[in-house]
């Protein structure tokens, strides 16, 4: 499949002199120092040159000294002083952000590096955000040629890379894409962070009190250029028995984000998956009637989530008493205790049918997540061709089998089709 737009080809490698290939902005945060250890341990031999930075030096160099980073330098910015990130831009090929939520905090970021060519990747799971990132500044990345890619963590890359590796192999096994797929969630085992508890407290606020926004997050190819040409309904996850896992489903929590991502993956590949491929996720909650009673549990607890979420005296009783907060997250034990298996079920207009595998050794949401967003900017910064033009990609779209390629050799995750 061809994954690049056609756009016209701007300028040559303008990336040799860089200091750096990555920077790590916010590697004082949660997962930033689950990141900083990694890369650490990944790139000791030298095939990465890369720095840490953020707001505090003090906290930074606490991070350092206490990882042991020798001779990787600190750089101090603070996400409002747009000097400071343009300094920043100017010494690397790739800014790496974990600073959310981006709602709140990323935009300058954004702008500074699609205004100077600065590649750039993070961790969002706001489709509000990204969206709005989109309007504003694509124009100016694709001037540029800065490559802008969100979503390069739990959410959306099994998701993204999952749907891309079972296409790639329904056309070598059938001459043709699946015109449906169903992700389903077998197995997840991790624990939720105070980061990203408040990216969601964000997107709800913003969303209660934004009636335009309410529209945009009920649209599937919200994150789609404007002139895509899908129309389909796409299937709505309710609790169901599922006769392909022969289980009871529930809707997954990330299915929001990870959708819109695999539906502009099929935008920016000139419609490789068919204009009319519909995608759906969902959580496997397991067999009888205790499957359906836990279906039932995951459904009406996300519902009362939100609806808590939206009343600002629940919510904040929420935020104070129940919720992790940010800079919190799951113990090291429990992110190396950590896994996920999702499988992927596709067929064809034909009827033809192709079945593949993801998973991850570390818990989805930092364990994991660290070594994706790692891999990918890696990816960003060494594999991606001089002639690939600027704009906003997705995972599958610009780092697509090379990614896969580092992930399995570098980050416990594994893509398999089924017999």
């Amino acid at each position: 499949m061809d994954v690049f737009l056609a756009v016209s080809l701007r300028g040559g490698d303008k990336m040799a002199d860089k200091k750096f290939d990555i920077i790590i902005y916010g590697a004082t945060s949660f997962v930033g120092q689950i990141i900083t250890r990694y890369m650490h341990d990944q790139f000791a031999d030298g095939s990465i040159r890369w720095a840490i930075a953020g707001r505090s030096h003090s906290k930074l160099q606490k991070i350092s000294d206490a990882i042991g980073l020798s001779g990787v330098e600190i750089i101090v910015a603070d996400a409002a002083d747009e000097g400071a990130l343009r300094q920043i831009c100017a010494q690397t090929k790739v800014v790496m952000s974990t600073v959310g939520p981006y709602a709140l905090y990323g935009d300058l970021l954004v702008k500074v590096c699609a205004t100077t060519g600065t590649h750039y990747c993070d961790l969002t799971g706001e489709p509000q955000w990204i969206r709005k990132m989109q309007l504003r500044h694509e124009a100016d990345a694709i001037k540029s040629g800065a490559r802008i890619v969100h979503c390069c963590g739990f959410d959306s890359i099994p998701s993204d890379l999952g749907v891309h590796f079972l296409q790639r192999n329904a056309l070598e096994q059938f001459g043709q894409t699946c015109a449906r797929i169903d992700m389903r969630v077998l197995r997840m085992k991790g624990g939720a962070s105070g980061g990203t508890i408040a990216s969601m407290i964000n997107m709800v606020k913003e969303a209660v009190s934004d009636a335009d926004l309410r529209r945009e997050l009920k649209d599937p190819y919200s994150l789609c250029p404007q002139k895509h040409l899908f129309s389909v309904t796409q299937p709505e996850v309710k609790i169901a028995y599922d006769a392909v896992t022969g289980g009871w489903i529930a809707p997954f929590i990330m299915a929001g984000i990870n959708t819109r991502v695999v539906h502009r993956s099929n935008a920016l590949s000139n419609n490789s998956y068919g204009v009319a491929f519909t995608y759906e996720e969902a959580v496997v909650t397991g067999q009888g009637g205790s499957g359906k009673r836990k279906a039932k549990a995951a459904h009406w607890g996300v519902n009362a989530l939100m609806i808590g979420l939206a009343v600002p005296p629940i919510c904040w009783l929420l935020e104070t008493f129940v919720l992790p907060k940010p800079g919190e997250g799951p113990s090291e034990k429990a992110q190396l205790e950590g896994m996920f298996e999702l499988v992927l079920h596709g067929s064809t207009a034909k009827g033809e049918t192709i079945q593949c595998r993801v998973t991850g050794d570390r818990d989805p949401g930092y364990g994991s997540t660290a070594k994706m967003l790692s891999q990918a900017a890696a990816c960003l910064a060494k594999d991606v061709p001089n002639s690939v033009p600027g704009g906003f990609w997705t995972p599958a779209t610009i780092l697509g089998d090379k990614l896969i390629e580092r992930l399995e050799a570098h980050a416990g995750l594994r893509f398999e089709k089924l017999p």
